[in-house]
């Protein structure tokens, strides 16, 4: 357990300016950001900026800190952070008023080579105070494949153009040929250009109004109020530590590989000691030979960036919090790639991964304590599907994404079901755009967009819903050629990982109907009248005049045990259509009617399904006999308790029946009652793969589950302990 007594107070006082300045800079700050975002979406007309908010905008003190974080993709306060450092070593001497940078080198800072940082040094009276930066995903920088993401891709050289840093804007005048050259090298340099101009736009914004911000209080009292915003973060962020108690919780995830035909093992532990966290990537696999790869600070980024919303959700983000975290990511792993390994996937391959598997452990950590249970979820969105398009007419090209990844799914939490279509828990203001708004632009007509029933991950609370769509070309007198980029994961394993005993959201898929839109003459065709689909999962497919393409998005994980859902709301979901009848007398053991009537006693179903379970299991002869106990106010999951002995020994509990399933303090689960499932049998939207397995460990008495693991069959189970 923490030994620092977790109720001390801590000095947040501030010194050498009073409190309502303080608050009002802070405040002001803030502002400064959320400004400068509205700018960039208003200048960039690219709909994965717009509309999915694949962006951000930070400010950073003069040594390259983060001082105040804007909304986006948070994974990238790091990146930027890192460029923002490199610049300053790098242009040491050569930084005026007016200048700005280019830097989208992901073996210097960025996460992968289209997403382009653009440095701005903010000055005030002659003197370098602070930075702004900002990023988009731009449209298009001449990799092997349009968009940015390139399967086939097999070094970081067919990755496109990638600078280390560029002065881009010198004095206030863009370098045209800089500029030029840039554009020179991409399919759709116009929509480039407008990238580019709306991260300057948006640095231009935050220059000024920080800039007036220093006239009106001073440079020195803004630069003293964001070294004391930094210093209360990291204060805030030790003390909640402290009030957790000290342990180890392992997660693991498989990223299949469609192009290489194997899947890769991610795996993390948190080890939280004290007023600390430690995230370590040990047993990892190698770096992949395609662009799923993560730089060092990419994984950083992707484990520190989930840890915001759920931990430090009263805080301001800055670099006080990422004072008290260290990772460790073992060098030519898939996690911390030696150049020069291919990267262009990285942000919805591996560096995803370390958002879920961050988002897992921290749940769990957080769950471990009744103060903060309630902020514990499942994985949110465990797997985009990417769709990035080129658009061949005439002359022009046009390189265009669709924005559906970006409406994810929430995981489900300690409290409620995950909200359907409720983005990622990333960027808390993901959004996606409407199918009119798609068929205004391109020549494409959506079919059908709708939710996949049974997508989210079962448990006491149901993940949310993902969902499919499929559109077909429209009007061949717009394009010569349409052309698909796709690299899919998620195919052959679940993603979206419950927890505390919730099941995973449902697998992606990727499929093309080629001629199904001119199946006996009917158009748009009907989904009885596609013919047998090809996958179109990895690489570029050319989409003919008659061809639908289809994909399926995961929902998200569930929370807690499915037998204590509260079976009225296993039925609405029936008669809603979220889950089908089987699965609610599956899975959720309510018998109900196809049209979510309840048809049968629940208490008998379920009675026979904890006796099935036990059946099923592998129960251990005996369980731990303790003796005299007193109750803690720690936990390991929605229903295990922690209990201490006379000699300060912890033993995990189930809350069904009070039966002491293991030692706390140890390895509990392995004195658990533990069964072996497909992965099919949580859902009909889930398939099963050969090879792997949902592993559930049970109370060996009542049958309550009280964890559950996506696993090979050969995989050791995951440790979730607490330290004495």
């Amino acid at each position: 357990m923490s030994e620092t007594d977790p109720t001390e107070d801590i000095d947040l006082s501030v010194e050498e300016i009073d409190p309502v300045t303080f608050q009002i800079i802070k405040h002001r700050l803030v502002r400064v950001t959320d400004e400068a975002v509205k700018a960039l979406k208003r200048v960039s007309g690219a709909p994965n900026t717009n509309e999915g908010h694949d962006l951000m905008v930070a400010l950073y003190t003069k040594d390259g800190s983060l001082l105040t974080g804007g909304v986006g993709f948070l994974h990238h306060y790091l990146g930027a952070s890192e460029a923002t450092k490199h610049i300053i070593d790098r242009f040491e001497g050569n930084i005026g008023p007016g200048d700005m940078f280019i830097l989208n080198d992901p073996y210097t800072a960025a996460l992968h080579p289209p997403d382009v940082y653009i440095i701005c040094p903010i000055f005030h009276d002659g003197e370098l105070q602070a930075f702004s930066a900002s990023f988009v995903h731009v449209a298009d920088i001449g990799s092997i494949d349009p968009g940015g993401f390139s399967p086939n891709a097999t070094t970081v050289f067919h990755e496109g153009f990638q600078t280390p840093g560029m002065k881009l804007i010198e004095g206030g005048e863009m370098r045209q040929d800089i500029l030029d050259t840039i554009l020179n090298m991409s399919r759709d340099p116009g929509m480039v250009e407008l990238d580019l101009r709306s991260e300057i736009a948006a640095n231009n914004v935050a220059k000024d109004r920080l800039q007036e911000l220093m006239a009106e209080y001073s440079p020195e009292t803004i630069e003293h109020v964001g070294e004391q915003l930094i210093d209360q973060s990291e204060k805030k962020l030790r003390k909640r530590l402290r009030e957790l108690p000290d342990g180890r919780w392992e997660e693991r995830q498989y990223l299949d590989s469609t192009s290489e035909n194997r899947a890769f093992t991610v795996q993390l532990a948190l080890e939280k000691e004290g007023d600390s966290l430690r995230f370590d990537f040990a047993g990892t696999d190698e770096q992949s030979e395609v662009g799923f790869n993560c730089t060092e600070i990419g994984t950083i980024g992707g484990v520190i960036a989930p840890l915001l919303p759920l931990l430090c959700h009263d805080m301001t983000w800055n670099d006080g919090i990422i004072r008290a975290i260290d990772v460790d990511a073992p060098e030519g792993t898939i996690v911390n790639a030696e150049r020069p390994a291919p990267i262009s996937i990285a942000t919805i391959g591996t560096l995803q991964m370390c958002n879920s598997l961050s988002t897992l452990a921290v749940s769990k950590l957080l769950g471990a304590s009744e103060a903060y249970a309630d902020r514990a979820t499942g994985v949110w969105h465990g797997a985009h599907c990417h769709v990035g398009l080129e658009i061949e007419h005439g002359s022009d090209t046009q390189v265009e994404t669709l924005t559906d990844t970006f409406a994810g799914a929430g995981g489900a939490r300690a409290f409620d079901d995950g909200v359907d279509l409720g983005g990622e828990v990333v960027n808390i203001v993901a959004r996606w755009g409407n199918a009119e708004r798609h068929e205004a632009v391109l020549p494409l007509m959506y079919l059908y967009r709708r939710f996949v029933a049974d997508s989210g991950g079962p448990g006491e609370f149901r993940g949310g819903l993902g969902h499919e769509f499929a559109v077909t070309p429209a009007d061949s007198e717009e394009y010569d050629e349409i052309d698909v980029v796709t690299m899919a994961r998620g195919i052959e394993v679940p993603q979206s990982t419950g927890v505390f005993g919730g099941y995973p959201g449902a697998n992606t898929d990727f499929l093309a109907y080629r001629d199904g839109a001119g199946t006996d003459g009917q158009y748009p065709p009907t989904e009885d009248s596609l013919p047998e689909p090809e996958h179109a999962r990895w690489g570029v497919e050319t989409l003919g005049d008659d061809d639908v393409f289809h994909v399926r998005h995961p929902g998200s994980g569930g929370y807690g045990d499915p037998l204590d859902r509260d079976p009225e709301r296993v039925a609405r979901d029936v008669a809603e259509k979220k889950i089908s009848a089987e699965t609610a007398r599956e899975v959720y053991c309510v018998p109900v009617d196809e049209d979510g009537t309840i048809t049968g006693s629940v208490e008998d179903a379920r009675e026979q399904c904890y006796r099935d379970r036990l059946e099923r299991a592998s129960v251990p002869d005996e369980t731990p006999s303790p003796g005299e106990i007193e109750p803690t106010t720690y936990r390991l999951g929605a229903n295990v308790a922690v209990e201490a002995d006379e000699a300060e020994r912890l033993y995990a509990t189930c809350d069904s029946c009070g039966t002491h399933v293991g030692r706390a303090d140890e390895d509990w689960k392995g004195t658990a009652a533990v069964s072996e499932e497909s992965l099919a049998t949580v859902g009909e939207a889930t398939h099963h793969t050969a090879g792997y397995r949902l592993r559930q460990f049970l109370c060996p008495d009542c049958g309550t589950l009280l964890d559950t693991e996506v696993a090979k069959r050969d995989d050791p189970r995951l440790v979730s302990r607490l330290s004495p």
